[in-house]
Order: C-alpha cells, then structure tokens, then sequence
C-alpha cells in the first residue's frame, strides 16, 4: 500500500472512530474467507462494520478520537467491530466469537469508558432499543386491557345471570 493509500485509509478509520457509538476490538486467528464474509454481512445487517486493521495505521487513527484509550488492545492480528448504535457491533462479533474460536475478544470502548471482554458481553447480552420498545409498549397497554377485562367482568356476568332465569323460566 502506498503512502496516499495508507493516508486515506487513517482518514477512514479516524472517522469511523470519531462517529462510532461503540468500538469493539478482537483478535481472529485464521479466519476463513467464507467466514470473515460471513461475519461482514452480519455486521452490514446490523449497521455496523467489522475490519481486520493493520496496529500502526489504526493506533495513528485513534489519536484525537474519544477511543484513543484503546491503542494498548492494538497487538498481534486485530480487527475493529464498530457502530454507531452503542449495542449493534458487540451483539454481532460476541454471537460470532461464541460460536467460532478463531476470534477472540479483548475489549474494546463504549465513548470514553473502557470496556473490558466480560463488559462487551454484558453489553452483547441487552436487549436491543427495539426489543425495550416493545416491552415498554406491552407494560403500558397491560393496564389498559385489564381495564377492559375488568369493566368487561359486570356485564357478562350480568348477561349470563339474565340468560339463566329466561331458560329457566
């Protein structure tokens, strides 16, 4: 790669940095063409990004980023998984991590906090905004239909009384 090259790609990797609500940082072991693609198109589906790094060009990157903390994790073969959502990435590579060991992860940042391996997962394991969504919207219309069931009770039972008596009579 030339001089230009390796300038462009510091560039994008700065403001990949700079607009990332999350960077996690993994070290992959042999992985596959077939499974490096694999790993992509997840991230790509979960609008996040994954990409193998070369350590002098990312930790040139990282300086004036809120991830310069993260240039220590930068050793042996590392890769970047990142997104903007702060939850996107680290669901996608610790999924990916759990069921293939030829990628570990070593940790990675979440704005200026460090995030240790057990933090990624703890963060890989929340449940997603539109997951929260959902379940706000069940507990708010929860009441709303026991309501209903409630002022509902009276009158069927009222109705049912009524149809005793007539077949009755």
């Amino acid at each position: 790669m030339d001089r230009q090259g390796k300038t462009e790609l510091v560039a994008d990797l700065q403001a990949a940095f700079n607009s990332a609500g999350v960077v996690v940082v993994a070290h992959p072991k042999a992985l596959t063409v077939e499974e490096s693609q694999a790993l992509r198109r997840k991230m790509g589906e979960a609008n996040a990004s994954f990409k193998v790094t070369k350590n002098s060009l990312a930790k040139l990157a990282l300086k004036d980023t809120p991830y310069a903390y993260l240039a220590d994790q930068f050793i042996g073969e590392t890769a970047i998984a990142y997104s903007q959502d702060p939850i996107a990435a680290a669901k996608v590579i610790y999924a990916f991590a759990k069921d293939n060991k030829k990628i570990t992860i070593s940790g990675g940042g979440l704005g200026d906090r460090a995030l240790s391996d057990a933090d990624v997962k703890a963060l890989a394991t929340l449940p997603s905004l539109d997951e929260l969504r959902g379940k706000i919207i069940g507990v708010l219309q929860a009441p709303a239909s026991k309501m209903v069931g409630v002022f509902a009770a009276p009158g069927g039972q009222l109705a049912r009384v009524v149809k005793a008596y007539a077949d009755k009579g």
